[in-house]
């Protein structure tokens, strides 16, 4: 059984590795540089899946979350901080992205935008779960704090989502508009398709380890 889970994890991996291999070659190569924005609009193929699975990721946390508190079922606990951590991975990769995206663009590395803004909100969300987790007493409690943090971060994750459409933003509409040109749309969706396997295999290791680190802990109690 062993085995046959160490093979999935492993092929998921390589596919994720040629599917990124292939969408570096469309976005360095085959893609049309975008006549307004020019080549600074290439890490549009990077910024926006990031940003994607950064708010994909505080949905997870805050539904595992809500669900150890009923089921008391520590691997829900354990998807949840799992997801956390890679969670601000994603949210600091979406602000440092973003703001290499700014500067050629606005003239600036950063702006109060609502969209920028509500991210950076966000990414104090994961900071404050793994902060909760980390520095509080090991417990129930410990838990439930951090889950109250992570279900009103996944409150942010539309707002973020819808921030350009409600407020005055410079950022364009939350929507990929489907009249892009035919080659940026194939690449964007392989970029995003290889971004998310990548998530998915992250995830997944992350969340055994999480589990051996329990039942490291759980021998280290009940030996002292």
């Amino acid at each position: 059984m062993i085995n046959i889970k160490n093979s999935i994890s492993n092929a998921t991996l390589l596919i994720s590795a040629v599917i990124f291999l292939i969408s570096l070659y469309l976005i360095f190569i085959w893609v049309p540089t975008e006549i307004n924005q020019g080549i600074a609009q290439r890490i549009f193929y990077f910024h926006v899946p990031i940003g994607w699975l950064g708010m994909i990721s505080i949905i997870i946390v805050a539904i595992s979350s809500f669900i150890h508190l009923i089921t008391k079922n520590e691997k829900w606990d354990n998807l949840a901080y799992s997801s956390a951590e890679l969670g601000i991975i994603f949210a600091s990769l979406i602000l440092v992205t973003g703001s290499i995206w700014a500067k050629p663009i606005w003239g600036v590395w950063w702006t109060w935008d609502p969209k920028l803004t509500t991210t950076l909100i966000l990414w104090f969300f994961y900071l404050g779960y793994l902060m909760v987790r980390s520095y509080s007493p090991a417990g129930i409690q410990s838990k439930q704090y951090s889950s109250v943090i992570a279900l009103i971060g996944a409150i942010d994750a539309p707002i973020i989502y819808m921030a350009s459409v409600w407020w005055r933003s410079a950022h364009p509409s939350p929507n990929i508009p489907m009249d892009l040109d035919s080659k940026m749309l194939i690449t964007f969706l392989i970029s995003l398709l290889s971004f998310t396997i990548l998530y998915i295999y992250m995830l997944n290791k992350r969340y055994n380890l999480k589990k051996i680190e329990g039942k490291i802990d759980e021998i280290y109690r009940n030996i002292n």
